[in-house]
């Protein structure tokens, strides 16, 4: 009797930096049995997100050097390096400040189950959004950025939203770098370079369980902005 193929393993990643009140109540919404492993990346926290995320049974990776784009290289890092058993066939990116919805992530896997798509972005623009949920400076910036990804890639998107899958060896093949805020679009303009089979699915999106340390400030909305902008001139 042949062998009946496997189950693809997806891998989830979740950079947190100072998230102890959240990252716990982000794994227990992780749909039970969706996945093979889930990936903290303790980015330098302060806190004790570390030990919240590790008493909830993610695996969790410490990372001291500052930046999103270093957590998520972090635990791509590791996920590659697994063993050839365990490597991943997804990789799913989630943040861990309780802003996303994990119990979406059958609807961002699907595409890519079901064949029709290397990469999908969980967008926050088609979804619903709770009230204050998104700030003016977070939705001109993503306006904004989508809108030059559209002129300048030919590629439509409506959101840089941190919440996506894509599969394993497309994400190694695009050689992300970033270390910073430049990460998501980083992905995104990659994957139109390199004709990626992309797709948007709405997500649902609330306020964040503490303050963001990216638009809650003038220094962390001016410094993304910049790195965004900057992101997208440099790959042309």
């Amino acid at each position: 009797m042949p062998d009946l193929p496997r189950a693809p393993r997806i891998h989830v990643i979740i950079p947190a930096y100072n998230e102890e009140k959240s990252i716990g109540l982000v794994l227990a919404e992780i749909p039970a049995g969706l996945v093979h492993e889930v990936i903290v990346v303790d980015n330098n926290s302060r806190d004790n997100t570390g030990a919240v995320a590790q008493a909830a049974g993610a695996t969790v990776l410490r990372e001291n050097r500052p930046g999103y784009g270093s957590a998520c290289l972090c635990g791509m890092a590791y996920s590659y390096g697994r063993s050839a058993a365990e490597q991943p066939d997804i990789i799913v990116f989630l943040d861990g400040d309780h802003s996303d919805y994990p119990a979406d992530m059958p609807a961002v896997l699907a595409p890519i189950l079901r064949g029709e798509a290397d990469m999908v972005i969980g967008s926050r623009a088609l979804g619903e959004r709770e009230s204050g949920s998104m700030l003016p400076q977070q939705i001109f910036g993503n306006w904004l950025a989508t809108t030059l990804l559209r002129r300048l890639y030919k590629v439509r998107y409506t959101d840089l939203g941190p919440f996506r899958a894509i599969g394993a060896e497309a994400l190694r093949n695009l050689g992300m770098q970033d270390t910073t805020y430049g990460w998501t679009v980083e992905m995104q303009l990659k994957a139109a370079k390199q004709r990626l089979r992309t797709q948007e699915v709405p997500v649902r999106y609330r306020r964040r369980i503490g303050i963001s340390k990216v638009s809650g400030t003038v220094k962390g909305t001016l410094g993304a902005g910049y790195k965004i902008l900057w992101t997208i001139f440099k790959y042309l």
